[in-house]
């Protein structure tokens, strides 16, 4: 399969990418732990259907060292008893605000009151961004039909 378009080497498109990846690497450099990080950028992934983002995402988490078991059970982590409070609070914060267009309020009271239970304002400043910044890669890599399975942990560092 062959992507729709290479956004990726578009000049308009590397132009335009270009901030995006400033704006990721700003967030990564944030006291958001680097493990809700993935977490985060896999769960958004999976909801959009972004094989590439899941790929690339999944690897390099399992590259920094998350277990093979965390990595298979975030899709189902309401079930699982493996994540923290925190990273929970944060996988559900993505569900809503990722599944914006299906609530009707947008992201409820009571998932944000979760969230800012475990994080700070600096950290849930960093998470927001963080899911907007996923899901804007997301939709991007959806729209082009951007193949999924060669990623290699690093290739774009």
């Amino acid at each position: 399969m062959d992507a729709r378009l290479n956004f990726f080497g578009n000049p308009l498109g590397a132009k335009f990418l270009k901030h995006i990846n400033s704006a990721g690497h700003a967030l990564g450099l944030s006291a958001l732990p680097m493990t809700t990080q993935e977490l985060v950028k896999i769960r958004a992934s999976q909801i959009n259907g972004c094989g590439f983002c899941t790929d690339m995402h999944t690897k390099d988490a399992a590259h920094a060292g998350e277990t093979q078991l965390r990595l298979n059970l975030i899709a189902a982590w309401r079930e699982a008893n493996v994540f923290t409070e925190a990273e929970r609070a944060a996988l559900e914060l993505t569900e809503e605000a990722t599944r914006i267009a299906d609530a009707a309020g947008g992201v409820s009271d009571e998932v944000w009151a979760r969230a800012a239970k475990h994080y700070d304002e600096e950290q849930i400043t960093a998470l927001i961004g963080l899911i907007a910044v996923i899901n804007a890669y997301n939709r991007i890599n959806v729209i082009v039909r951007q193949p999924a399975g060669d990623y290699v942990p690093g290739q774009f560092a």
